[in-house]
């Protein structure tokens, strides 16, 4: 197939050396994308990629996805892979980046992610969003730059996923509660004023690891400037992260008392998303959060 040799001839411009893919392990774990270790051992040394596949035209998710990943490269608060290139062949778009073994944590590993997820949300910005949209699992995620949080968070995030919602068939209770939500948005930030931090944007348990050296790997990242308790939150909503993660994160940067009530309207953000993508088995489990966070209004 054209789509390996494209792969080969990518990786060679972008790494100075040859590659032919003589092995390709297929990897699990993802819902969107086709995933693969690729290995070339016709050398001294064999070299190792991680590729992902998906149709043409998912191209920009990747190239958005390489980018956010040199963003959190840049930072140096935590490792993550990193991108080579991307490309399309025979009507498939692919992305290649650095394979990382993965291994067991230590003693302190997940203490250092808390430190480590806390002086990543240390690098900020003068504004909310990002230089590009991008994506959050396979739904648009739209980052047009502004300077007020709640109206970001209002019309960029819940208000983007309740339009989807309704075009997907989720009337009614939903959007009567959304709205309701939406118009009251400001009472949840009345003592609270967010700083615009770089944000993982997916920061969930199925999105990060520790490598050989038990040292922490963040990865597929949906990344933008925003208030550091949607990450937080996130790591909240399917668990796995542990309370010395929390504890560790709050000794380098204590959260403030509110987060309690607003982690609901950040994890209703995903819960929306996973309507959009997965259906009503996801309705009422929103319709649930909305009623929470209603009481408090």
């Amino acid at each position: 197939m054209q789509i390996w040799s494209s792969v080969e001839v990518s990786i060679a411009n972008a790494s100075g050396h040859s590659f032919s893919v003589q092995r390709k392990q297929s990897i699990s774990g993802g819902s969107i994308n086709r995933a693969y270790r690729i290995d070339d051992e016709s050398g001294r040394e064999r070299r190792s990629y991680f590729l992902k596949l998906n149709q043409a035209n998912r191209l920009n998710m990747f190239e958005a996805e390489a980018e956010a990943l040199l963003a959190l490269a840049s930072s140096g608060a935590i490792r993550v892979p990193q991108p080579l290139c991307s490309g399309q062949a025979d009507d498939q778009a692919w992305l290649v980046t650095e394979y990382i073994n993965f291994g067991r944590k230590r003693v302190d590993s997940t203490q250092l992610l808390g430190r480590q997820i806390a002086a990543l949300h240390a690098c900020e910005s003068d504004g909310f969003g990002w230089k590009r949209d991008n994506t959050i699992g396979a739904t648009a995620q739209l980052n047009s730059r502004s300077h007020d949080w709640i109206d970001f968070y209002r019309e960029q995030r819940l208000g983007f996923q309740f339009q989807l919602a309704s075009r997907n068939g989720f009337s009614g209770s939903l959007q009567q509660k959304g709205e309701q939500l939406m118009t009251h948005l400001d009472l949840f930030f009345s003592n609270y004023q967010p700083k615009a931090s770089l944000l993982h944007g997916d920061l969930w348990s199925g999105n990060r690891a520790f490598d050989e050296l038990g040292e922490p790997v963040v990865f597929d990242p949906a990344l933008y400037y925003g208030d550091r308790e949607a990450d937080i939150a996130m790591t909240e909503l399917f668990g796995g992260f542990g309370s010395e993660f929390y504890e560790s994160y709050n000794d380098a940067w204590p959260l403030d008392e509110g987060y309690v009530i607003r982690k609901d309207l950040y994890n209703l953000y995903h819960i929306l998303n996973h309507v959009n993508l997965f259906g009503a088995s996801y309705a009422a489990q929103a319709e649930s959060m909305l009623d929470r966070l209603l009481a408090e209004i």
